[in-house]
């Protein structure tokens, strides 16, 4: 089997959840496994001094039109929430609680998780929003509430934000394959050429 793609995304990025709701098509086309790495963009915003796309001026609102046009493209359901942007760390570690312990349905959380924000506008920002959309899942509610506090957990996610910043993770969706790096939804294109040509 070809080498696995590792997806980056932060759960309040809608470039990430448009990307999220395309990957694992474009690699299965290719027999190929996809890595669902979340992170915290937040991290990249400190390191480049940066800000969300969706804040900064002239590109804000030019972004938000983007991102009901790509949607329309693709043909997936999306909408701006509100709350927008919002924290998603309690997201993303309940996924690396639930990662190790069964990957699939690590997955199908946060399949959950994106749609329920983007799709639903229920607040991922709020730590009670991803125990509810987890226990919808069968996902125990007071462990998962626990593992939220958990040191472990906590050192996980601050070690998958490094490792991806080191890699030079900055974006979102962002997708590596061997060495070679994607960032966006309108390099996914580029990815699938790549994997089937084998590069150029």
């Amino acid at each position: 089997m070809p080498q696995a793609i590792d997806f980056y995304f932060d759960f309040s990025s809608p470039y990430g959840y448009l990307g999220s709701e395309r990957i694992d098509a474009l690699a299965a086309k290719h027999d190929c496994d996809v890595v669902w790495r979340p992170y915290l963009m937040g991290a990249v915003f400190k390191q480049l001094g940066t800000s969300p796309l969706v804040s900064q001026p002239v590109k804000g609102p030019y972004s938000r039109h983007d991102l009901m046009r790509s949607a329309r493209l693709y043909g997936i359901p999306f909408n701006i929430p509100d709350p927008f942007p919002v924290n998603s760390v309690a997201a993303c570690r309940a996924f690396y609680w639930l990662v190790d312990r069964d990957a699939a349905l690590a997955r199908q959380l946060a399949q959950a998780l994106y749609r329920g924000y983007f799709i639903d506008n229920r607040n991922l920002g709020e730590a009670e929003t991803v125990i509810e959309t987890a226990a919808a899942l069968g996902i125990d509610r007071e462990a998962l509430g626990a593992a939220l506090q958990d040191g472990e957990v906590k050192a996980r996610l601050r070690t998958e934000v490094e490792a991806a910043l080191e890699k030079g993770v900055f974006g979102a969706p962002f997708f590596i394959h061997g060495d070679e790096q994607f960032w966006g939804c309108d390099r996914m294109d580029h990815l699938d050429k790549w994997l089937e040509t084998g590069g150029w």
